[in-house]
């Protein structure tokens, strides 16, 4: 006898549709997995006759061959658990052939009790079944919450397989698990860590504040105790919420990466990614032998802070330029190819040397000059490059320090962050732009949107020749003008916001000689 049920996998942060058919026949007592099964899949035959005998029901001696298609696809992990027991139950008729299953989808891992256990990346499996015209998932409980995101599905948690069995036949009544937009509409930017406890730092709070309001790449360089991890650890208290669309494609992200915790719904704030000095490059990118999300990912739509920027590997940093410039990351191994989504805003923090105090006011640095250029060659032209504010965080003075008074609050700057945000977006908007912040430009946008008067070119012409700014430099200040401009709620970009711009953009003048 033949029996079909349907599942899904992962390609990526992609799911798909995966068809499982169940042959049962009397003969030799044999079990085989067919359809580009991995190791994880090919066990799966182990825990569904322990799932099965410790569910009460007995395996008659035979011939059991499960199918998965397409075979063209090598089938990964073991949230195929619960439909290829869901096969042999049908195929036994313990579920009642009268059911219907051609609309359903099942997902989920079986321990050896025949209890369900949760399986990552239910989100994306979950679209891949509403797009392949089902219309009920069954998966593990701890995996509902996420799923019920996903409109036109009913979504349905599972504890075990006779749970399954009396809600498929009728004998047990099940509630679909119903997402609560209530809870992401009123979510709110409640982060612990406020600006206004940060003494001082004026310059660079400005331009942590033209770096939010335009979605812009910064690099924070002082001596050591200036407040520079202070200062990054802040960023995402200032940035605007993230939309419903926003949401679900970083969700979706953090489910294949199996950090979703159990009855998570929507990610609420953007991320904040802070790896150690130490991490890999696969580690930063993604990778595997079966491709995952890395750091770079992680991070979409939100930060990626990079602290000790010289003490991260010259093979890791150099990792970011191709997602820094395309907005996402190819990954590429044996198992297969996967893309994610990797649109970021990076946040670099830095000592201007190894000691940490070259230029200092006080404090002498002890490093040789040969030591000091060592040091800061670890980080290359390319990528400084395309880092489009480098500000220099300095000491704090004692009258600053000692004010008992508090600073700006995160709400006031982020009030301004938002009110920049829209009117570029208003921009952006009135044209068809797809485009939500100033640093996603393009040239033909900046060409578009970023015209200055005679004052303001003739400015930037002289730092241009002055300072022997790369292509890319001069479209960065363009951009940072045009982002100080919308702070402003200025439509046209003044001598002053040139000006401006490029104090922020030349940093590296000063330490590098670049």
């Amino acid at each position: 006898m033949l029996s079909t049920v349907y599942t899904a996998a992962l390609s990526g942060i992609d799911g798909y549709e995966v068809t499982v058919e169940c042959y049962i026949d009397k003969g030799i007592d044999r079990f085989d997995i067919i359809g580009l099964p991995d190791t994880a899949v090919k066990e799966s035959k182990d825990r569904i006759k322990g799932a099965l005998a410790n569910s009460g029901f007995y395996q008659e001696p035979g011939s059991v061959v499960l199918n998965m298609a397409p075979a063209d696809k090598r089938k990964e992990g073991s949230s195929f658990d619960l439909a290829m027991i869901c096969s042999i139950l049908v195929n036994r008729n313990i579920i009642k052939s009268s059911v219907d299953l051609s609309d359903k989808c099942f997902i989920g891992e079986l321990s050896l009790s025949g209890e369900l256990r949760p399986v990552k990346g239910a989100l994306c499996m979950c679209i891949a079944a509403r797009d392949a015209g089902k219309k009920q998932v069954y998966l593990p409980k701890e995996n509902a919450a996420e799923a019920s995101v996903v409109n036109g599905i009913e979504v349905y948690g599972i504890s075990n397989v006779r749970q399954l069995i009396s809600v498929l036949n009728g004998d047990l009544f099940a509630k679909p698990v119903q997402f609560d937009r209530s809870i992401f509409d009123n979510a709110q930017n409640d982060y612990l860590l406020d600006f206004c406890d940060v003494k001082g730092q004026l310059m660079a709070k400005r331009a942590i504040e033209i770096a939010a309001a335009g979605g812009h790449n910064i690099l924070l360089i002082g001596p050591p105790g200036t407040g520079k991890s202070m200062l990054a650890k802040r960023i995402p208290g200032i940035l605007p919420r993230l939309d419903f669309n926003e949401a679900l494609e970083t969700t979706k992200i953090h489910s294949v990466a199996g950090m979703l915790k159990e009855n998570d719904t929507l990610l609420l704030h953007r991320p904040f990614r802070s790896p150690h000095h130490t991490v890999s490059s696969i580690a930063i990118a993604g990778g595997g032998r079966i491709p995952v999300p890395g750091e770079v990912s992680l991070a979409h739509n939100g930060v990626l802070f990079l602290d000790e920027l010289p003490e991260f590997p010259k093979s890791t940093t150099e990792v970011l330029r191709q997602p820094m410039e395309d907005k996402q990351i190819t990954v590429t191994r044996a198992a297969g190819r996967c893309t994610f989504p990797s649109s970021f805003m990076l946040v670099c923090a830095m000592n201007p040397c190894k000691c940490g105090y070259y230029g200092h006011q006080s404090k002498k640095c002890t490093c040789r000059h040969g030591e000091r250029e060592k040091y800061l060659s670890k980080i290359s032209g390319p990528l400084l490059d395309r880092i489009d504010i480098q500000v220099e965080v300095s000491s704090i003075n004692y009258d600053d320090m000692s004010k008992s008074s508090k600073g700006e609050s995160s709400e006031a700057i982020r009030k301004r962050v938002n009110a920049a945000r829209r009117f570029s977006k208003n921009r952006f908007e009135k044209d068809g732009c797809p485009l939500n912040c100033n640093a996603e430009m393009e040239a033909p946008h900046i060409e578009k949107y970023c015209k200055l008067d005679e004052t303001a070119d003739n400015i930037l012409r002289q730092a241009y020749e002055s300072l022997g700014l790369s292509a890319r430099a001069h479209a960065r200040i363009l951009k940072l003008a045009r982002t100080i401009a919308d702070l402003a709620q200025s439509e046209n970009i003044t001598a002053a916001h040139i000006a401006e711009a490029i104090r922020l953009r030349t940093l590296d003048k000063k330490y590098w000689g670049k």
